[in-house]
């Protein structure tokens, strides 16, 4: 490991091809996940906001917040099962918001509420409004009145709340009954009656079976859909098939960091045949060059990682706000581990070429 460490120090210039690319890919692997994480965040924040462990929809709405629409009796219904602890109203109303002093229209989702979480405190007084820190970026500051939709309903902010968007758009929580009148001055097509919502936040007893209790609540409502959140975060429009298309591009670029290391790898085996024979003849075992050659792919693969992350964080700063691109340390981990990985298996294509070395042969085919 000495040995293949010193090379790497004397002779960089001869890594740095290799090194370059792999810089190179992690950035995109990076940028890739980045952009991944901002829109699944920013389009399932509200869903997640609202700790649930089931949510409710009408059975006509196909798990659809906007398409559907739930009365006071079936909220009382859910209530009053076993194993329920809590059931709050849920509804979202997506409109464009003026901020003062901007001169572009913000995308807003105006969230009406009525069970405090671990993401928001209890709903604001009427007429004010906790915002996603996503419109702060936009310009609008605690204390600002919004014009919410073209009825230019007014809503003052008085804090910010964090990771409660939904579809890209930027949170407004709001009580219920300023959500129904927001949603009512703006949307005369789908007016919602005093104590109606789109949807139920549904939270269990501690160990509670959720799969039993969502089959339960169907049963006896008679006329809802319910699914667990993870379910109910899946089927906002477009996220399974955001999902799928990013990881298979993601795992595209991996297969390609292996290829190029690999490459490099084989090329570097085929120079050092000589010196593999020599250290063979002197005793080296075959696992100590394969060793050797795993370090060197590795400490590559860690470096381009460094040197990729830094660039990315500096991009990072001129990426205009529009553009959701969001670094998660979860995901960060997971490409290093991933680099590393595709690294060592593209190194080990040599595996077979250094163990087969006959000393003898290569020192005389070398000289």
């Amino acid at each position: 490991m000495r040995l293949a460490l010193r090379e790497l120090w004397r002779t960089p210039g001869r890594f740095t091809v290799v090194g370059g690319a792999l810089t190179v890919l992690v950035l995109l692997l990076l940028f890739l996940g980045g952009l991944l994480d901002g829109l699944f965040l920013n389009s399932t924040g509200a869903i997640r906001a609202v700790g649930s462990d089931a949510v409710v929809f009408s059975d006509d709405a196909r798990k659809s917040l906007i398409r559907s629409n739930l009365d006071t009796d079936v909220q009382a219904a859910v209530a009053s099962l076993d194993g329920v602890v809590e059931v709050g109203g849920f509804g979202v109303a997506l409109l464009g918001v003026q901020i003062p002093g901007e001169d572009e229209i913000a995308d807003g989702a105006v969230a009406g509420y009525e069970l405090a979480s671990d993401n928001l405190p209890e709903p604001p007084p009427p007429g004010q409004t906790y915002a996603d820190r996503r419109l702060e970026s936009s310009g609008a500051e605690i204390g600002d009145i919004l014009l919410v939709g073209p009825a230019e309903a007014p809503l003052e902010i008085i804090g910010w709340v964090e990771d409660t968007n939904y579809l890209l758009q930027g949170g407004l929580w709001v009580e219920p009954g300023t959500w129904r009148a927001i949603q009512n001055a703006n949307r005369p097509d789908a007016i919602v009656a005093d104590g109606e919502f789109q949807a139920l936040v549904v939270r269990s007893e501690a160990g509670a079976d959720v799969s039993a209790l969502i089959v339960q609540v169907d049963g006896t409502t008679g006329s809802t859909e319910t699914v667990s959140e993870e379910d109910a975060v899946n089927a906002i429009p477009g996220i399974t098939e955001q999902n799928a298309t990013f990881t298979a591009v993601i795992g595209a670029t991996f297969f390609v960091a292996a290829l190029v290391v690999a490459l490099f790898f084989a090329l570097i085996t085929l120079e050092r045949l000589g010196v593999y024979a020599v250290l063979k003849a002197i005793g080296a075992p075959s696992r100590t060059l394969v060793f050797g050659l795993l370090t060197q792919a590795v400490t590559i693969a860690v470096s381009a990682f460094v040197v990729g992350g830094l660039i990315a964080l500096g991009l990072a700063q001129v990426i205009p706000p529009e553009v959701p691109v969001q670094f998660e340390l979860s995901r960060a981990v997971f490409i290093l581990v991933g680099v590393i990985v595709t690294a060592a298996v593209g190194g080990l294509v040599s595996l077979r070429r250094i163990v087969r070395i006959d000393p003898a042969s290569a020192i005389g085919a070398g000289a």
